[in-house]
């Protein structure tokens, strides 16, 4: 079973292709589900971030306001990278915890891990190949404040990550997803074909 990780600058598209790669049959793994799983009341991570953070982002059930907390780290690169620390060794141990359990029940078939910061976490070394979705800044730029958020605020968001430049030095495949859905789309169908002959062996059938 080949183990693929899918990334992109924020509203790069990659959640888009992620779409496309499980309407073809494709297993994905969402890391930043996982990580807001691991953040909720009962996992080490929650208590972690409350102690680090402050015990005010927590409402009354005891959730972390993700929005506040988001506030808080983006506006300061040394408290992101602290957050980072908390919470990615759970989010990669839960990873690969299910890529071998999909082997072990037989999973032929490429499986992918979607995660912003997989180059920065450094997980795509521990993967069979990486696949980088990519638009111009100016495009993540327009579709973050469409999304709601401050010209500020997105900026800040795409000034956390690694460069277009810098991720697809990394990139074993790329998407380009800055033109029309459907030439994304067509991108998106000539990789499953390639990682379907690769993965085709002797027991397959």
């Amino acid at each position: 079973m080949l183990r693929i990780g899918l990334t992109g600058g924020i509203a790069s598209g990659k959640s888009a292709v992620a779409a496309m790669l499980r309407e073809l049959g494709f297993r994905v793994l969402d890391a930043d589900s996982l990580a807001h799983k691991l953040m909720e009341p009962g996992n080490p991570a929650h208590d972690e971030i409350l102690a680090e953070f402050g015990a005010s982002l927590a409402d009354k059930a005891g959730r972390i306001d993700r929005a506040q907390l988001a506030a808080i780290v983006f506006a300061e690169r040394a408290k992101l990278d602290r957050l980072n620390a908390i919470v990615h060794p759970s989010v990669v141990e839960a990873l690969f915890h299910q890529l071998d359990e999909w082997e072990r029940n037989g999973v032929r078939d490429a499986s992918f891990v979607e995660a912003a910061l997989i180059v920065e976490a450094g997980i795509h070394k521990k993967l069979d190949g990486l696949v980088v979705c990519w638009c111009t800044p100016e495009q993540q730029l327009r579709r973050l404040i469409a999304r709601g958020m401050s010209e500020g605020d997105a900026r800040r968001r795409i000034d956390s990550q690694l460069t277009l430049k810098e991720k697809l030095r990394h990139a074993t495949y790329s998407i380009d997803c800055s033109q029309a859905m459907e030439v994304t789309r067509q991108q998106v169908a000539a990789l499953a074909s390639r990682l379907r002959r690769a993965t085709v062996g002797p027991a397959a059938t």
